[in-house]
């Protein structure tokens, strides 16, 4: 596994690969990989030749007062894991690599819809930033396929609907949410909680999935499973910052009538945000 930190020494790689007719596969990260991340690695080599996982905090989906000065780096032990995972090539760029000439300066893409509520609401500029890193990434490794995770619902869908609107060769591979055994998803900045808040934090995990068999079983109270929800959140310790159940594919507000739905939560335990999701399939009597 090689490891490079420059766009010309990607593209060299990169068309060595192409010329042998190998089929190029992308994972992009922010680094202190963990066993989601390498669920997406093996993913993408179920898909392809060749794996590029990218490691870079990118400063345009950060907001004020977020933590990007403090997310961790851990380059030496990502590298590390992702060549146990059978990765092929780390793309590890600094800020200037990528933006050059500065972050007010730098072309911005915005997706509208579905960035719109949700994360788009309480952290404004976040999918912009995420849309823009990915169209650059997509254009600097021009892969055939890239993984992405799940537990990042509106993220997915935000990178498929820029996929398709802006016609990118890219097939665009979701991966299942891994979880620690008690349910808590698999997060980088899970290594934020404390010891007693590690505890509690499979508490949001449970109340997506108590709320899930509600729906399946055809509850279509939408705003009152929601509020249930967000108060069992604050009695167990959380500060909710949304907990909303929503069309699967559209990401809007559920209706009575709607049959796949997705609950997504995102909350505050002490200074750690948390998001997780749910989708569910809801009878509907006929």
């Amino acid at each position: 596994m090689r490891t490079v930190h420059t766009l010309k020494e990607l593209r060299a790689i990169l068309a060595s690969y192409r010329q042998q007719g190998k089929r190029i596969g992308l994972v992009p990260t922010m680094g202190n990989l963990h066993e989601g991340h390498l669920a997406l690695v093996e993913k993408a080599r179920q898909a392809a030749d060749v794996v590029v996982t990218s490691i870079f905090v990118n400063p345009m989906q950060f907001g004020a007062n977020e933590d990007l000065d403090s997310y961790p780096r851990t380059l030496q032990d990502d590298q590390d894991k992702l060549e146990a995972a059978g990765n092929t090539l780390v793309f590890a760029p600094s800020a200037n690599e990528v933006y050059p000439n500065g972050l007010a300066r730098h072309t911005k893409i915005t997706v509208p819809e579905v960035s719109e509520g949700h994360c788009g609401a309480t952290r404004p500029g976040h999918f912009e930033g995420v849309a823009t890193v990915v169209t650059m990434l997509f254009n600097m490794v021009q892969p055939d396929v890239a993984v992405f995770g799940e537990k990042d619902f509106q993220q997915l869908a935000v990178i498929r609907k820029l996929v398709a609107d802006l016609v990118m060769p890219v097939e665009i591979i979701g991966a299942p949410t891994v979880r620690d055994a008690d349910g808590l998803a698999k997060s980088s900045r899970n290594g934020y909680l404390s010891a007693e808040e590690r505890r509690l934090a499979p508490v949001l995990h449970q109340t997506m999935t108590a709320i899930g068999q509600r729906l399946t079983q055809g509850e279509t109270d939408h705003a009152g499973l929601e509020e249930e929800a967000r108060q069992g959140l604050m009695s167990a310790g959380f500060r909710p910052d949304y907990i909303t159940i929503v069309n699967s594919q559209t990401l809007k507000p559920a209706r009575p009538e709607d049959t796949e739905l997705t609950i997504l939560v995102a909350a505050f335990l002490g200074t750690t945000r948390l998001i997780d999701n749910l989708s569910v399939m809801r009878q509907i009597p006929t």
